[in-house]
């Protein structure tokens, strides 16, 4: 039950309705960045857990 081309193109012209087209670029810049920012914090914490588990093996 994923998202066709047919549904991702009826989200796309809803947005572009309703955040017109000057606004959808920024919006866009701005979900890029907060997805990149998550998968910094994220890659932080599986490096801690892999240092943990690196000196409960030495250990």
């Amino acid at each position: 039950m994923g998202l066709g081309a047919g549904s991702i193109a009826i989200i796309a012209l809803v947005a572009l309705l309703i955040f017109g087209p000057k606004k959808l670029p920024e919006l866009g810049k701005a979900a890029g960045n907060t997805l990149r920012e998550f998968k910094h914090a994220t890659k932080g914490l599986a490096d801690d857990d892999e240092d943990k588990k690196k000196e409960n093996d030495k250990a």
